[in-house]
């Protein structure tokens, strides 16, 4: 079979597919597993941007950052002796996979801390703004803060947000829409609070720092529901997410009410370098050195146990670089930094797809160092994450079909998430209704003293963080018309949710066409690395 390498069209990371034998091979992701698969002729495949070009001394970047901030007297004429400081630091939901040391959020707050201390401020506090993710284990935030940070803050003044505190949650008021705007407490009292933000989605950031970074759940219930997913159209484009108009509304109040100074860093999206560089190219452009390492590689893993495959990507950091560093008031910080990542990120794209490939992989935000990624967070990638990245357009069309690769495996971290367990086995099996599960057992879950004790203690995830995920999902199980799995290890968990399996990616295709028509145009976007589609 001989490949003709694919027509160049006006859009350099666009590849149309041709050859001679009716397909040709692209690599996708399949949980902790690469495999190849053949796609139809005229198949449209979207690639990443190139990374772009770092900063050339970061350090400098965000000093720079601090003493010429937007719209905002610089950070160190904001301190004085004797004064309460909150630092609040984005967890490591973001980005994915880890990034190399020195985190980014590492070199801010070495920064940052020493400016303090120069300064005479000695009574601060770094709080990892979690909302109602899981605690950060130990050695996780050891990784992140680095030596000198720790050495210096843990564990008294270094410690993880508790949304479920009631001694350490205040109520702000409440927006013009009536929604409640909870805040940590350390923050509320606090003469200033500086939140170190990094940005690796457009959803995240900005007002969202600090309404939903440091809420409890009450407040977070405010815009976490199947209404706001299914009118946000799409995360990724802030003016038309309803999530993003929900945060802002939010955080107006807390920036009316406390005085914060924000961070946000840039990074651009070299996801692999050395050995897996070949990762990021067009299959196209494969050296044979480049088709022997897959081969290799894909030979490696298969031969591994469950277990082996995820310890060596999850211990495979990404050496992500720092291309933008702003500072300042919230929204024209931003401002600034989703410009700079749309410039890394947004692919330009012509219509929108009747079928859409996309490889699930191994991690989401919600999974970092779990032992899987469990059925209702692959939802999440494939409806939430992945059909939303996109702006102005969605990348499929409404009633199109969605094929995705993974096992989909009935694999759960009892201690990440155990009321997952409970969520997927007890209620989706009830029901699988959005609108059902917000009025029906959200609270529940919520409110279960077990699961609030696991997220207090331990390292859970809120009690009612997998209410929210089904959520996630909601506009695109809406939108599109069928769901098919290739490559799922079993047919019981796709059925549970909804979804159809196929053999193959041939097998698959034919299926959707049996919906869509022999002439329906299918689209594959190959990450990671992630892109956002700007679609005409």
């Amino acid at each position: 079979m001989r490949a003709i390498r694919p027509k160049l069209r006006s859009n350099p990371r666009e590849h149309i597919v041709t050859i001679d034998n009716d397909s040709a091979p692209r690599i996708m992701w399949s949980g902790e597993n690469l495999i190849m698969e053949d796609l139809p002729v005229g198949t449209r495949v979207i690639y990443p941007n190139r990374p772009m070009t770092p900063v050339a001394n970061p350090e400098a970047a965000i000093r720079y950052a601090l003493n010429h901030p937007e719209a905002s007297d610089p950070l160190h004429a904001m301190l004085k002796p004797g004064m309460k400081v909150s630092i609040a630091v984005d967890d490591i939901s973001m980005p994915l996979p880890i990034m190399r040391t020195p985190d980014v959020r590492q070199m801010v707050l070495e920064i940052v801390c020493e400016m303090l201390a120069d300064h005479g401020v000695d009574d601060v506090h770094i709080i990892i703004a979690l909302g109602l993710h899981r605690r950060m284990h130990d050695w996780e935030i050891k990784r992140m803060v680095g030596q000198k940070v720790w050495d210096e803050y843990w564990p008294d003044r270094l410690y993880n947000h508790d949304g479920c505190d009631p001694d350490g949650m205040v109520v702000l008021g409440h927006t013009p829409h009536k929604e409640l705007v909870e805040m940590n407490r350390r923050v509320a009292e606090s003469d200033l609070t500086i939140y170190v933000n990094l940005n690796f989605v457009p959803m995240n950031g900005g007002n969202k720092s600090m309404a939903v970074g440091l809420c409890g759940y009450e407040s977070l219930k405010a815009h976490h529901h199947p209404k706001a997913i299914v009118e946000s159209n799409s995360f990724m484009d802030p003016p038309k997410s309803y999530l993003s108009h929900s945060f802002k509304r939010q955080g107006d109040l807390v920036e009316k009410t406390l005085k914060v100074f924000h961070i946000e860093t840039v990074l651009n999206n070299r996801c692999f370098d050395g050995p897996l560089s070949f990762l990021q190219k067009n299959e196209d452009d494969f050296t044979e050195t480049d088709r022997l390492k897959y081969q290799g590689m894909k030979w490696a893993l298969d031969r591994l146990p469950f277990a082996a495959r995820r310890e060596i990507f999850m211990r495979t950091p990404a050496a992500y670089e720092m291309i933008a560093c702003y500072a300042g008031a919230v929204d024209p910080t931003h401002d600034r930094t989703i410009a700079k990542q749309n410039e890394q990120n947004v692919v330009p794209v012509e219509g929108a797809a009747d079928i859409l490939i996309m490889g699930i992989p191994y991690i989401s935000p919600y999974n970092v160092n779990s032992k899987a990624l469990n059925p209702l967070l692959v939802q999440v990638m494939a409806l939430g994450y992945f059909y939303h990245m996109y702006k102005n357009n969605p990348i499929l069309r409404e009633g199109g079909v969605l094929i995705l690769t993974h096992p989909v495996s009935d694999r759960f971290d009892p201690v990440h998430h155990p009321s997952y367990l409970e969520f997927f086995n007890r209620i989706l099996t009830e029901t699988t209704d959005s609108y059902t599960i917000e009025t029906k057992y959200q609270d529940e879950l919520a409110y279960n003293p077990s699961y609030v004790e696991m997220y207090r203690r331990g390292n859970a995830y809120h009690g009612a963080h997998p209410c929210f995920m089904w959520y996630w999902g909601q506009r695109g199980r809406e939108k599109t018309s069928r769901v098919i799995v290739v490559g799922a290890d079993n047919a019981t968990v796709p059925a549970i949710m909804g979804w159809e399996t196929a053999g193959s990616i041939a097998e698959a295709v034919a299926m959707a066409r049996g919906t869509m028509g022999r002439s329906a145009q299918i689209t594959m976007m190959h990450h990671p690395p992630y892109m956002i589609c700007d679609v005409t």
